[in-house]
């Protein structure tokens, strides 16, 4: 046993504050059995550290539940969700288990194919050909400075899911603030301010629903082929969604979609600003590219956690768990586990193999890890293409979440030819 409380692998303020906690998932994967760790203000949980661990979990759904919530919130944070009546009421995939989740993901998996990505590559290259655009003319004399997490990292997804959600440009700026708001929410600088904070998650749930309401009666009666009419139009079993399924759809593709692709590449050029020598290889060798997207969704981590649900009674490799326990599935933790990769505290852009849980595995796994892939794709072809070199030019600060995780603030300094 250790003497990790578990604080500090589930606290939004101890990751704002003192970072990722891979010191901490490092010993616990020493351990041949789950650590039950009982954090101050949380509810007990054990933490799933190890790989095998956690594809075993993932793959057993009727065993591991959803439903009960996928976030470990604080005592506080419960008091909120139950005496709100907003967020709290739309009907998310992510928090559905089998055979609802199926049915309901169904609606969308054909839009997220990769062939039916492809007609957002347009898209893709326009958002990233112009931010690139930015930053190499507001260079002077071929070097330039910039925060690259808030001004880069979070334009590029923006531009392009609320193309494919129907979201105006002039909504894009009201976006980018509900989402942090939404997975910031306990940010001191990101959040929405307010002393009654059930109000202030009234309030956001309010802005969410005015937003995207008014977008599915207009694809109901003006339909397209975008994702948006998709969702706004989708049955499930013969029958329409009902409104509470098809806001709940558009709030997590959108929210989600957004911050962790935001996250993983501000934490991807973080990492190849720490280590010059794989940038440069990366210039020198475009066609490593995917292979790099795959190195930084291992590196970054953006949904650090899922939590799961003890359905029954059971024996998990020889130790008891009681129905009701809580499991929390750390990918960041899987993710450099020594046992699935070599050397997994070395960034390495032509790692082989790379089978990383970034994504999830499962019943759950990413339903948009396609258009992840080909967004961060394109804006580092263009990235390695027009930027020469670049460094940190002062300390990453992280976001105060420890759900969907990654630097605020990004300051690096670039040379363009």
């Amino acid at each position: 046993m250790t003497d990790i409380d578990g604080f500090d692998l589930i606290s939004p303020r101890a990751y704002g504050e003192r970072g990722v906690p891979h010191d901490q998932w490092s010993a616990l994967r020493k351990l041949d059995r789950l650590q039950l760790c009982k954090p101050l203000g949380f509810d007990p949980f054990y933490p799933v550290v190890h790989h095998k661990r956690i594809c075993e979990i993932s793959k057993q759904p009727d065993l591991f539940l959803n439903r009960f919530g996928i976030v470990l919130e604080s005592q506080e944070q419960k008091l909120i969700i139950e005496n709100e009546k907003g967020l709290g009421q739309m009907h998310v995939i992510i928090g559905m288990d089998p055979p609802e989740h199926r049915d309901y993901r169904n609606v969308a998996v054909p839009w997220f194919t990769p062939r039916a990505i492809r007609r957002v590559e347009s898209v893709v290259q326009e958002s990233a050909r112009d931010l690139l655009d930015d930053m190499v003319d507001t260079a002077s004399g071929g070097e330039g400075e910039c925060e690259f997490a808030g001004e880069f990292a979070a334009a590029h997804p923006l531009r392009i899911l609320s193309t494919i959600l129907g979201v105006s440009r002039e909504q894009e700026p009201q976006i980018l603030r509900l989402t942090n708001e939404l997975f910031a929410a306990d940010d001191p600088e990101l959040q929405r301010k307010g002393d009654d904070r059930t109000k202030v998650v009234e309030e956001l749930a309010m802005e969410f629903f005015v937003l995207f309401n008014a977008i599915i009666e207009n694809r109901r009666a003006n339909p397209t082929d975008d994702l948006a009419s998709l969702l706004a139009n989708g049955q499930v079993n013969g029958e329409p969604m009902g409104l509470m399924e098809t806001l709940g759809y558009y709030l997590i593709t959108f929210s989600a979609g957004h911050d962790t692709t935001k996250n993983a590449l501000a934490g991807g050029i973080c990492a190849l600003a720490q280590n010059p020598d794989e940038f440069q290889k990366l210039k020198r060798n475009p066609e490593l590219i995917p292979s790099a997207v795959e190195e930084i969704v291992r590196w970054t981590s953006p949904v650090n956690y899922m939590k799961r649900v003890v359905a029954k009674d059971l024996d998990f490799h020889g130790q008891e768990l009681r129905k009701g326990d809580n499991l929390v599935l750390f990918y960041a933790s899987a993710n450099r586990d020594e046992a699935v990769f070599e050397d997994p505290f070395v960034f390495r852009i032509d790692r082989k193999p790379n089978p990383h849980l970034g994504f999830g595995i499962g019943e759950h796994f990413c339903l948009g890890a396609h258009l992840a892939r080909a967004s961060q794709r394109g804006f580092l072809q263009e990235f390695v293409r027009r930027i020469d070199s670049l460094e940190l030019a002062g300390e990453p600060e992280q976001i105060h979440s420890s759900f969907v995780v990654g630097p605020k603030r990004l300051p690096i300094r670039y040379r363009v030819s």
